[in-house]
């Protein structure tokens, strides 16, 4: 076993960025951390996103706090600020997209027994209070992590992440059936 070298692993993402993007995007609702925003730039990237979508008080580039963490990847991806994501959210849902919340609600359900089939639109929020209560009309489903320890959340990046690989692994796998 022998780790890629660094001319290696830029090969191989070369060949890999010719595949199309999936469908599925993201809204970034009222994250206060720009290290955040950065993070997710680069998960976002590194998951094949089509976009991203950052709303209300979500900073945006260019910013050096999110091209700290973003690594380049926030001129990578496509993105684009809403002050308003309701009115986003409804124009993705006559698109097709479906709406799914990424917060802990009376009907949410674990993120791993959610299976997007077609264009889906994740949305994740505030560190500190999560989606706005606003958004809630506008979604098709709420998932959630399931906590084992005594905290009952995780940092919105870390959360991202997990849900965007799953998401991935899911449309993926639809794309090759099909």
């Amino acid at each position: 076993m022998r780790k890629l070298s660094h001319p290696e692993l830029l090969a191989r993402q070369r060949t890999r960025q010719k595949e199309s993007k999936l469908p599925f995007c993201a809204v970034l609702n009222n994250v206060r951390s720009l290290y955040n925003v950065g993070s997710i730039f680069r998960t976002a990237d590194g998951a094949g996103l089509e976009k991203l979508w950052l709303c209300g008080i979500t900073g945006h580039p260019p910013d050096t706090q999110i091209s700290k963490t973003a690594l380049g990847a926030e001129k990578e991806i496509p993105w684009e600020y809403r002050k308003d994501a309701s009115e986003l959210l409804q124009e993705l849902k006559t698109k097709g997209y479906s709406v799914v919340l990424l917060e802990q609600t009376a009907e949410s359900i674990s993120f791993q027994d959610y299976y997007p089939s077609g264009p889906v639109c994740l949305v994740v929020g505030n560190e500190i209070e999560g989606v706005s209560e606003s958004l809630l009309p506008f979604c098709d489903k709420t998932v959630e992590i399931d906590m084992a320890g005594v905290k009952n959340s995780l940092n919105v990046t870390v959360a991202f992440g997990i849900v965007a690989y799953h998401f991935r692994n899911c449309l993926k796998q639809k794309t090759v059936l099909s």
